[in-house]
């Protein structure tokens, strides 16, 4: 395996060196003449590699791609490659110079982005402004507490490799408390407003449901980061930026914050208020749970709104999955939000192909993105075709029950956005999901952990892949053990003083000159 990446390395090197040495006869002229309401000449061809979501796979007749074509002009082909399979193929693409696209869209950037970036293998929109004016237009124009969704996306020199998204924001990966609010109605119960009434109103719902667990949570590890801020705002775990106090952190070695988490969680799974296997219990089991009676209170995607309310109500009209206000602790330090995670995965980047000709139709396709009038087609389509108004509102035609814009046109599919018409969220949901979210954004911590986006250079990603080889499973496991009452809370300083001898304070080190890179 090392030898395999380190060939692909020395090949995307030797490419990088290629392409930097201005090849301009593979790529011609930049500076040739586009036909009139187009971004590119008639015989321009833009090769994309998409990773195909299972979900939702590439369909070439999509209307999406249509309009994405007519638009741009010149021939697009799109190479769409399975979203399971992109991991592996992806270095494999960078390792063949000549076969490279001249855009990539993929969901997430794969592990050795940053590599490829660092070695050449990929451009940084900073530097091809010329062919930007609307992606710089429209990100000039939006107010700094807007400006994070393209802040994040910096590489590990602080330029920009992976095009930005905008909108989707409210749709993507938004979390927050959800409870049964028919059955808090049913008997007269109210939602929660700290952790103490959380367990007042678990205890009372175990009486009324003696096979449920009230506090229905699920994915231990992944929802005590979500939760975190109920006992201490960005609070996570494992390591964090605690921008309250401007420095990184490592949870577990915040003792006493740590320690409360622990204890409530242990007291819950104690009086079976609490699944004993929510660290490891499977979706199935728990989807099963929350939709018959036996799950009330949660931390979870926005998502599961319908899906539960979709579901059950089948079987019961009253139904009602709900939002509510995350509970905090009486700590003097817990807050009513939740940490946040309403990033997109999505975006584009442009190998570097040394083929200026090329390289600068890439640059102009993911401009086109950015304008007004491309993010209203990739938004909405055309009206007549894909939406019509309505009481003056636009909504999408869907002609049978069950379609929906993604399916049936691929709107928001994997490669067809990047500026996006926030509007177009809420009409892909039901009126009821929808009136959540700005409630939910509105209890959602406004900045986004860098944990989650930093793009670490490779000597960083090692020295992080080193010091948590140990460290990460000693801490789960013994977070797992206290609140499962498998080592007794006698035994806290002793795991404190454990931690102790850990490269905590070498790991954050880390972490603090990557960010620092990046400001």
């Amino acid at each position: 395996m090392k030898k395999l990446t380190a060939l692909i390395l020395a090949a995307v090197m030797l490419m990088a060196l290629c392409a930097c040495g201005g090849d301009t006869t593979s790529g011609g002229d930049v500076s040739y003449d586009i036909p009139e309401g187009k971004q590119v000449p008639d015989d321009a061809v833009i090769d994309v590699t998409i990773a195909s979501h299972e979900s939702w796979p590439y369909d070439e007749d999509w209307k999406v791609w249509q309009y994405i074509q007519e638009e741009i002009g010149g021939t697009i082909n799109v190479n769409a490659v399975p979203a399971s399979d992109f991991g592996t193929k992806f270095p494999l693409v960078m390792a063949a110079p000549d076969s490279l696209p001249d855009v990539f869209g993929f969901m997430g950037k794969p592990g050795s982005f940053s590599d490829f970036c660092e070695q050449g293998a990929f451009l940084a929109l900073d530097d091809y402004s010329e062919f930007l004016p609307d992606y710089n237009k429209f990100w000039d124009s939006l107010p700094e507490e807007e400006q994070w969704m393209k802040n994040t996306r910096k590489g590990s020199d602080g330029k920009i490799y992976y095009a930005p998204i905008y909108g989707m924001e409210r749709a993507t990966n938004i979390r927050g408390w959800l409870y049964r609010e028919d059955i808090f109605k049913k008997h007269n119960l109210e939602a929660p407003e700290t952790l103490d009434d959380l367990y007042t109103v678990s205890k009372k719902l175990k009486e009324l449901y003696p096979d449920s667990y009230p506090f229905c949570m699920r994915s231990g590890f992944s929802n005590i980061n979500v939760i975190g801020s109920s006992w201490k705002p960005n609070f996570r775990y494992g390591v964090y930026y605690d921008f309250e106090n401007e420095k990184w952190s490592y949870g577990a070695r915040e003792s006493e914050v740590m320690l409360d988490i622990v204890t409530y969680l242990k007291k819950m799974v104690d009086e079976k208020l609490i699944p004993s296997d929510f660290f490891t219990i499977n979706v199935a089991s728990w989807q099963e749970l929350v939709s018959t009676d036996r799950g009330f209170i949660m931390p979870e995607y926005q998502v599961r709104i319908d899906f539960f309310n979709n579901i059950a109500r089948a079987k019961n009209p009253d139904y009602t999955m709900a939002a509510m206000t995350p509970p905090k602790a009486d700590n003097g330090m817990g807050v009513a939000m939740v940490n946040k995670y309403n990033n997109d995965p999505m975006g584009f980047a442009i190998p570097n192909t040394g083929k200026p000709a090329d390289i600068a139709n890439a640059f102009r396709y993911l401009n086109w993105f950015y304008s007004d009038e491309g993010a209203e087609i990739i938004s909405w389509g055309r009206e007549g075709e894909t939406y019509e108004i309505v009481d003056g509102k636009k909504q999408f035609i869907l002609p049978n029950e069950g379609d929906n814009s993604k399916v049936l046109y691929g709107f928001q599919t994997v490669g067809t956005y990047l500026r996006v018409d926030p509007a177009v969220v809420d009409v892909s949901v039901s009126e009821e999901q929808a009136a959540t979210t700005d409630f939910l954004l509105e209890h959602t911590y406004p900045e986004l952990d860098p944990t989650i986006y930093l793009n670490l250079s490779a000597e960083a990603a090692t020295q992080i892949a080193d010091y948590n080889t140990t460290l990460v499973t000693f801490v789960e496991e013994n977070i797992q053990k206290f609140i499962l009452g498998q080592r007794p809370l006698t035994e806290w300083d002793a795991f404190q003083k454990e931690l102790s001898a850990l490269p905590i304070d070498e790991l954050l080190a880390v972490y603090e000159a990557a960010f620092e890179n990046i400001k």
